[in-house]
């Protein structure tokens, strides 16, 4: 077959192939040599090589990647919390609360708890002991399925009796890629803005935060007033605030024989950068150095995850201890006399409300709004983030660690909430008959 027209290129193309065609195009074009035609071959051949846009933005996001979902026509009504992990180092927290509203949503709505994980596999032996420890019992046995954000061909089937918790930012992008923004409550327990520096992540959190379809649940009142503050004005109409409880049965004051040492506990978390480590131990030497703590008098524990090895000032090495399952780390709360817990963000942060439920003095930084957390407790004292300041207030908080009376008499009057019960009944979710986006 010879090459006459430009019709008789694709019958050409099929027989010959690339490159026979090019050595005949090259002919018939005016001025160009097989040489030049060549190059273009090999350029049109790098250039479809090329990753497209699309597949490099996928890649860089690819936890961003829509809940695979298949529709089935009905079936029984459904609470399904989206979350990373509900394993043995995720039980805590941001994640308890998921879970325990969670249930508590679908006891109230009468449906069953679907709970759906898309970075590990669920491992159920914690559920219970957190449901049970703060006195709550599913009507119908919770469900758990594993839906990897990618590499699988795992999905779920949702109809429209379903609903849908969400517990990051990630996790509400990748849902409502699937799900209606009708069904899908965002149950926001931080500024996830501030886990990022000013980038695409960034921008991205930013505007999942501004979206005005969805249902916002933010855990306590200062981060919604600051998310409105900080220019978020959706938040002031497509959300609720709550605040946690802590059960008397997990957080209390336990009676201590006296001891030799006192306990001071650092939350540790060196790759958590909110978590200020480096400013934390940076104050803590210091302390030593100044008598503010006297190692003869004072034990010192760091308590979190990835810690590295240290001496501080005075040959002290602090005593390190990793992730602790909700029994252990209940039962340690209650030995710590002081907790020096550094949070970088607007939330008042769960160690601090921990450990004050369970009757210790707190040592925590000033941010935004977060100016005065008197109202949990009046055994929370705050300083601004400058070494100077941190040792004045370590200073005070000492002085309060070691005045038992004054301590007791404060962990007496707290303001904290200690039922969820309660603390459910100022939630809304999507769905809801009061919901104005209904």
């Amino acid at each position: 077959m010879a090459l006459h027209s430009i019709r008789n290129i694709p019958a050409y193309y099929r027989e010959h192939g690339l490159r026979s065609l090019f050595r005949h195009a090259y002919r018939v074009v005016s001025g160009a040599t097989q040489q030049k035609v060549e190059t273009l071959v090999r350029a049109a051949a790098e250039v479809r090589a090329l990753p497209s846009a699309t597949a490099l933005v996928e890649a860089r996001f690819d936890h961003l990647r829509a809940l695979a979902v298949v529709r089935v026509p009905n079936g029984e009504r459904r609470v399904n919390m989206v979350t990373d992990s509900i394993n043995a180092g995720s039980l805590f927290g941001g994640v308890g609360t998921a879970l325990i509203l969670s249930a508590l949503r679908a006891n109230a709505t009468g449906a069953r708890l679907r709970i759906v994980t898309r970075t590990e596999a669920p491992d159920p032996r914690g559920i219970h002991r957190v449901l049970s420890a703060n006195a709550i019992v599913p009507a119908l046995n919770p469900e758990l399925v594993f839906v990897p954000v990618s590499g699988s061909d795992v999905f779920l089937d949702v109809h429209e009796g379903d609903e849908f918790i969400t517990t990051s930012w990630w996790t509400t992008y990748s849902t409502l890629r699937s799900i209606a923004p009708t069904r899908v409550t965002y149950l926001l327990q931080e500024d996830e803005r501030m886990f990022y520096p000013h980038g695409d992540d960034w921008v991205r959190c930013h505007e999942m935060l501004g979206r005005s379809d969805i249902r916002f649940l933010v855990n306590t009142r200062l981060l919604h007033d600051h998310l409105i503050a900080d220019g978020l004005d959706n938040i002031a109409q497509c959300a609720t605030w709550f605040e946690p409880a802590f059960p008397d049965a997990v957080y209390h004051a336990a009676h201590r024989q006296p001891a030799a040492k006192r306990r001071l506990c650092f939350y540790a978390r060196p790759n958590n950068l909110r978590n200020l480590f480096y400013r934390g131990i940076e104050l803590l030497n210091e302390a030593l150095q100044q008598g503010i703590l006297d190692p003869e008098h004072w034990e010192i524990v760091f308590v979190g995850k990835d810690i590295p090895r240290l001496a501080l000032a005075c040959g002290c090495e602090p005593r390190l201890l990793g992730t602790m399952g909700w029994d252990d780390y209940a039962a340690f709360l209650r030995t710590v006399d002081l907790g020096f817990y550094l949070m970088s963000t607007p939330h008042p942060s769960y160690p601090p409300l921990d450990l004050t439920a369970s009757g210790g003095v707190v040592l925590t930084n000033r941010f935004g709004l977060k100016q005065d957390l008197s109202a949990y407790s009046e055994n929370i004292v705050l300083a601004d983030l400058d070494v100077p300041s941190l040792l004045e207030g370590l200073r005070r908080a000492v002085a309060l660690a070691q005045d038992d009376v004054r301590r007791e008499r404060n962990y007496a009057a707290s303001g904290l909430a200690r039922s969820w019960s309660k603390a459910f009944e100022q939630c809304r979710f999507a769905g809801d008959s009061t919901d104005v986006l209904r």
